[in-house]
């Protein structure tokens, strides 16, 4: 009993100071005990009272319709083209190079100037290979002397036919001796192989050159190529013959073309097909080695759409528009071809009569109520 007093007192004193505590707490706590359905009755008792402005605040208000501009669309003939980047290079061109090493003793040809097939533009000292051929030609001379001889003889029976067969055997060979000068001679001269127009020299005579010395070039000017590449999935409406037109850097003029043949495959790396179209160039005033920017016709068509670009919406495996639907945003898969400068080729996934949003895309939602304030046609 002795232990149990203290006990019971600090017991007593712990009950009541727990009875303030609640007491001063439920005013706080009971709102927030409160279940959802007596909030919904206290507020409706509240609104009883005749405050009908309150509920209707209190009711969800409808989403505004987006404010967008539109276009409707409209079949147009359209010829479908596709663009790309190439080159320019020569009809012919090459890089003059001696066949053999030796000094130059002659150049012949002015930097610029036009030639012909065959003019000597280079020559290389060939004192030593002119006197081999003084002296196969004098041997030759002597055979057919010693041959004619034998050949009286071996009528007459006098001259034995092994005699006669080493003589004009001999003459055979010096024939062939002169042959071979002759051609080693000609590695010493470098002439023109076509028509055309020779360009810059890099050698001086009495410079010493080999096989791998770069003399000067030769360009035909009067037709030129022009190689260039369009994307694999265009590679079945390439025709030969076909028409193209080109642009070259730093002017505006259009240049006209026509294909006369591309790579019978694929490139893997790029995925492209290679092509290779003649342009005739009377006047010379396109040079290889430009850079060109070509637009090929793939066909013509009476009945294409044509969007806004701005229209298109970009994902991940496939191209989208919004169109008008009952008042409503409705996205739309498409397929595009060409695009141009400011408007792109639908080949699929729209048809005439249909509205096309072309502003707001980026706050636009699939069934969003929208409201067209700029309707144009394509």
């Amino acid at each position: 009993m002795r232990y149990l007093k203290p006990l019971i007192k600090t017991t007593l004193w712990t009950l009541c100071v727990l009875a303030v505590v609640t007491a001063l707490a439920a005013p706080k706590v009971m709102p927030m005990l409160q279940s959802p359905d007596s909030k919904q009755a206290s507020a409706g008792e509240k609104s009883e009272g005749g405050k009908k402005s309150k509920e209707k605040s209190a009711a969800p208000k409808d989403r505004a319709p987006l404010r967008v501009s539109a276009v409707v669309v409209h079949t147009v003939p359209f010829a479908e083209s596709v663009t790309s980047t190439g080159t320019l290079i020569a009809e012919e061109g090459v890089e003059l190079q001696a066949e053999t090493s030796g000094k130059v003793v002659s150049i012949p040809f002015h930097e610029g100037a036009r030639v012909k097939k065959g003019d000597l533009l280079v020559r290389l000292n060939d004192a030593d290979l002119v006197a081999t051929y003084s002296r196969a030609k004098y041997r030759k001379e002597l055979a057919m002397l010693r041959e004619k001889r034998l050949a009286q003889l071996l009528k007459q029976g006098v001259a034995r036919q092994e005699e006669y067969d080493t003589a004009l055997n001999e003459l055979n060979i010096q024939d062939a001796e002169i042959e071979l000068t002759e051609a080693q001679i000609a590695k010493t001269e470098i002439r023109a192989p076509f028509d055309g127009v020779v360009g810059l020299r890099y050698v001086s005579e009495g410079s010493f050159v080999n096989a791998a010395t770069r003399i000067a070039t030769l360009q035909r000017l009067d037709r030129l190529k022009v190689d260039f590449a369009i994307p694999e999935k265009y590679a079945g409406r390439v025709q030969v013959g076909a028409p193209i037109a080109f642009t070259i850097a730093g002017g505006e003029k259009k240049f006209a073309g026509q294909i006369y043949a591309f790579d019978p495959r694929i490139d893997t790396s790029t995925r492209t097909l290679l092509i290779r179209a003649v342009v005739p160039n009377p006047e010379g005033r396109l040079l290889p080695g430009a850079f060109a920017s070509v637009e090929v016709v793939l066909g013509k068509l009476q009945d294409a759409v044509l969007i806004p670009a701005v229209a298109v919406v970009p994902g991940l495996n496939e191209k989208n528009v919004f169109v008008v639907k009952d008042g409503k945003a409705e996205r739309r898969a498409v397929e595009t071809g060409t695009r141009l400068e400011s408007t792109v080729h639908i080949l699929s996934g729209l048809e005439a009569g249909e509205t096309v949003i072309t502003s707001g895309l980026q706050q636009i939602r699939v069934g969003q109520s929208v409201s067209i304030i700029g309707e144009k046609t394509t």
